[in-house]
Parts: C-alpha cells; structure tokens; sequence
C-alpha cells in the first residue's frame, strides 16, 4: 500500500543555521504519526515544510501521491492543518467559522450544510454552533480548529502542537477525538508534541527529533520495551540524547506558549 505521506532527505535552513536536517519517514494510510521531541528539535519547522508554509531547502515530499515541489496546490487541497496558535475568529461563531472554512476549500454548496453539522457533531460543537467563538472555553477552540481543518474531509491530517495551553480534562477530550478520527473517516495523522503521554496513546509510530535530527524511530512500545519493562518515552528520550523533554524549553518557548493559554 502507498504511504500517504513520503519523507526522503527533507533539509530546510534558516540562513546558516539548519533546522531540519535530512530527515526521512513514511506514514502509512489510517495511521497517526508523531514527530516527538523539544521545542527547537525541528518538529514544527517539518510540520510547515509538509503543509507548505515555509519552503523546501532540499528532500522529496510526496503527500496523498501529489509532489509537494512540483504539485503544492493539490497537496494543500489535499491536507488539513491545526497550527498552535489560535485560527479560529474570535468575533464569528462556530458555525460561521466553518461556513468561511468550507467555501475557502471550495466545497460545493450542495452538500455543504450536511458536512458542517456533521463536523459540529462529530466534535461535540452542535450545541454551541450559534455562539462567538470569543465565548468558547480552551477545549472547544481547539475542537472548533480541528473541525475546520476536517470540513473538506482531507485524507490527511497535520497537528501541531494540538493540545499545549489545555487543561487536563480538556486534553484528554482531546486525545479521545484525535483517536477516533482514524476509526471514523479513516483519516492519517501526523503531529507534532512535546507531550510523551500524548505521542504513547495516540501515536502508531513515533520520530524523536533532536537538534534537527531523526535520531529513533518506531512504534511506542517497541522503543519502550528496548529499555526495559518500566520504562517511559522519556526514558527513550533521556537514554538517546542525554535529556529529558520535561526540562527543556528557552524563552522563547515560555512566551509562545503562554501567549497560547493566553489566547485560549
């Protein structure tokens, strides 16, 4: 079976400095991949890569069979894509939202309506269809984007960072949703976490990204068990690279993601 996504050599650079550095993955069709490591390993900066938001310094990219060089419209048609900070309008509310979605994918107004309160209540939102999103809680932001990013029923799916700011509860709503999009539409998944917990329950494969580099890649358990009965993917972590996500994060990360709670 073709991958629905294919990774080979993937580079991309800021000025001098490399932040992505030949890095290569499958992600095989109904599956939902991790790109797992610490802010400023690279994750986000492949996520933009195959979502074509910043441009490729060097590697192939093949998404749902479209060329991400040579086919970049189609692949955008394609894929649907939930950054971290807010995309959700604030003064519109969550079915306006969606309506805006949907016309922006060019999705024929016949049919139209049916696939939006099919999202609305796929995501718990139906309820709250007719509110400003300026009043939903954290949570159902969160839902809102992932529904907007659903509504032109891409093949693929990109997550980053789905879950920071989000209280504990919220983010376990979260996590029952993600897990219930492969089921559901047969949607692929590939996300971008600092959140060890998050990658070992939704994730079928994982990459630990460090400094740019791919440097594990398997299944949770897998790279669990090569450690030992009781270890942890921080554990993985820590024995591979010689630290451990939880104490990692500059400045830069703290502003951007209470900026982020903030916002939500």
């Amino acid at each position: 079976m073709e991958a629905s996504v294919r990774v080979v050599q993937l580079s991309h650079a800021y000025n001098s400095h490399l932040a992505v550095d030949r890095v290569s993955f499958e992600i095989a069709p109904g599956t939902t991949f991790g790109l797992i490591g610490p802010n400023g390993a690279g994750k986000s900066t492949t996520i933009k890569m195959l979502t074509t938001l910043l441009p490729v310094t060097s590697g192939e990219v093949w998404i749902n069979g479209f060329d991400l060089k040579q086919q970049p419209t189609d692949v955008r048609r394609s894929i649907g894509y939930v950054p971290q900070m807010i995309s959700a309008d604030g003064e519109l509310t969550g079915y306006e939202n969606l309506l805006l979605s949907a016309k922006l994918y060019g999705l024929p107004h016949q049919g139209r309506e049916e696939r939006i309160t099919d999202v609305l209540s796929f995501m718990g939102l139906q309820d709250v269809a007719s509110k400003r999103v300026q009043h939903y809680s954290g949570g159902m932001i969160r839902r809102l984007e992932i529904a907007q990013a659903l509504v032109h029923q891409p093949p693929v799916l990109f997550l980053d960072e789905p879950t920071v700011g989000l209280d504990p509860a919220a983010r376990h709503s979260l996590w029952k949703l993600i897990q219930s999009l492969n089921q559901k539409w047969g949607t692929t998944i590939s996300m971008a976490t600092r959140d060890m917990d998050e990658a070992d329950l939704l994730c079928d494969k994982v990459a630990l990204m460090h400094m740019g580099h791919i440097i594990l890649m398997d299944a949770p358990h897998q790279l669990k068990s090569a450690l030992g009965p009781e270890a942890t993917l921080d554990d993985v972590f820590i024995f591979h690279t010689g630290s451990s996500l939880k104490e990692t994060g500059d400045y830069q990360h703290v502003k951007q993601t209470r900026h982020t709670i903030s916002n939500l």
